[in-house]
């Protein structure tokens, strides 16, 4: 048994309704949101399916955090609509949106001194009855999220005493923990050295691939996001410019458009991905002295 089955190991009798094999457990349907009178999004629509990692991609501003808000119930008061399982998100308690789905924002702050090892019992929660403690097997399961993130040794140590690098590694444990079938991720490796990040992604497929979760991602390294995600949306001003397999929307025409600068694609040589490279003022400039054109 891999440490994924270990991990998530109790396997489901049924499908839940409105899920068939294959088919989007979570869609977003025409969704319109404003703060106040400032509209972030215009008629946006998405769904993700079991195995798949797709990444939400665009500038700052383009409304990719308030999807993931929307999407995890956080923020209400939008246009649209938001499928869990084929289920309406507005009928679901917030106990059944727990057991299914999970998040990891950019940033959590902590409020208590709790250790981590009790940060990341928190996402057994969901799954235990009213004034229930904590079973040996949620204890055990908590061990396994910390140490699939590289955080177990941080166990008993302070919520408080740890950099933003290390309560990410944190939180996603947690979340780990929750056992979700649904992940929802905001820049979640923006406090992470490259091999956490990389750790991380890894981590994020392993979960897409063996254990069939519904991943959706806000990422901003494109190259990263080449590397890892299945689909991409892509953002501008809270519409989607355009959705499909990063081969087909990390173009130069449409990255260099909504990004408003210049950017180079290219494949990767040894992986056969994409890359994605930001020219500079110099670079250009000897690009068109190399064309013979005025830069």
């Amino acid at each position: 048994m891999s440490w994924l089955a270990s991990l998530f190991g109790r396997e489901r009798a049924a499908r839940p309704a409105g899920e068939t094999a294959g088919g989007a457990v979570l869609e977003a349907e025409a969704l319109r949101f404003s703060y106040g009178e400032r509209p972030t999004l215009d008629d946006v629509s998405l769904q993700v399916s079991p195995g798949e990692v797709v990444g939400l991609i665009g500038p700052n501003g383009s409304g990719k955090s308030t999807i993931i808000k929307i999407l995890s119930g956080v923020l209400s008061g939008y246009q649209g609509q938001v499928r869990m399982a084929g289920r309406d998100l507005s009928e679901l308690s917030r106990r059944e949106v727990a057991r299914t789905l999970a998040v990891v924002p950019q940033e959590t702050s902590f409020s208590l001194p709790f250790t981590v090892l009790e940060i990341v019992l928190l996402g057994r929660h969901p799954h235990l009855g009213t004034l229930a403690f904590e079973a040996a097997s949620d204890l055990e399961l908590a061990r396994q999220a910390l140490d699939r993130c590289g955080a177990l040794s941080l166990a008993e140590r302070s919520i408080h005493e740890l950099s933003s690098g290390e309560r990410q590694r944190v939180v996603f444990a947690r979340a780990l923990a929750q056992e979700p079938r649904v992940l929802l991720l905001d820049e979640p490796a923006s406090f992470l050295d490259i091999r956490h990040q990389i750790e991380l992604y890894e981590l994020v497929r392993a979960l897409a691939e063996e254990r069939a979760a519904s991943i959706l991602l806000v990422v901003h390294d494109l190259n990263l996001a080449a590397e890892y995600c299945d689909r991409v949306y892509l953002l501008q001003r809270g519409r989607v410019e355009a959705a499909g397999a990063t081969t087909e929307v990390f173009t130069y025409a449409n990255l260099s458009r909504v990004f408003e600068t210049d950017l180079y694609v290219d494949q990767n040589s040894i992986t056969g991905k994409l890359m994605v490279v930001p020219l500079s003022g110099r670079a250009k400039a000897l690009l068109a002295q190399r064309n013979g054109v005025e830069p």
